[in-house]
């Protein structure tokens, strides 16, 4: 006996539209969230590759081409002040030996490291005595090679004696601008070449002192 026969209605047909329909919108939001997945995982790993290179250039540059200092002491007063923020250049002291004038930061040498300042514990003063030169301070002057150097800025004329004492090769004779209150080679001895870390470049804080700092001052030596 039929179904219909039966009295009883058939059972309706499977609208294969309607299926395909729920299949083909469970698949695109799969789909779009697959996608959405692959973006954010491309943008987050974009991004950690340029941290990345940023880091690695910033190291780089603060290694071997700059790096920012602040200045600790009074000892270079006028010309730098307490809290100064400078950029030190690194790269010119590879091809050539620093200058007089230079006003460069350095490492403390072994003898200043003998009373207890760290190797990282950098110095900052300039330049006034080169290799093989002789270097005395008298009478509120410093000569060099019996030659009065002129100095215009500094603080304040020397109000010590220094018997002359000649550059060994290799090496610097220091001084800080405020002369009267600098921990310097009249003090602790000579500066090996090799313990420079750069020159003093540019000063970037306090703003209304940005700009460059001077390199070698108009001396007649």
């Amino acid at each position: 006996m039929s179904i219909e026969e039966k009295g009883l209605e058939p059972a309706p047909a499977v609208n294969s539209e309607v299926g395909n329909e729920a299949t083909d919108k469970a698949f695109k939001e799969a789909n779009s969230s697959t996608v959405r997945s692959i973006r954010w995982q491309k943008i987050l790993t974009d991004n950690v590759r340029l941290v990345t290179v940023a880091l690695a250039i910033a190291l780089v540059v603060r290694f071997f081409i700059a790096e920012p200092r602040y200045i600790p002491s009074p000892s270079m007063v006028p010309t730098l002040a307490v809290g100064d923020r400078l950029l030190v250049e690194k790269v010119s002291y590879r091809f050539e030996p620093p200058h007089r004038g230079d006003i460069i930061v350095f490492e403390p040498p072994p003898q200043l490291q003998e009373y207890g300042y760290s190797a990282s514990q950098a110095f900052i003063k300039r330049v006034i005595g080169l290799p093989g030169e002789t270097v005395k301070v008298t009478q509120g002057q410093v000569f060099i090679n019996n030659e009065s150097l002129s100095e215009s800025y500094i603080l304040e004329s020397p109000v010590y004696e220094m018997p002359p004492v000649r550059v060994p090769a290799s090496s610097l004779f220091v001084m800080g601008d405020n002369r009267n209150d600098s921990n310097d080679s009249h003090v602790w001895g000579f500066l090996p070449v090799e313990n420079a870390i750069g020159r003093a470049a540019f000063r970037f804080w306090p703003l209304e002192k940005v700009g460059w700092v001077a390199k070698n001052p108009r001396n007649p030596i």
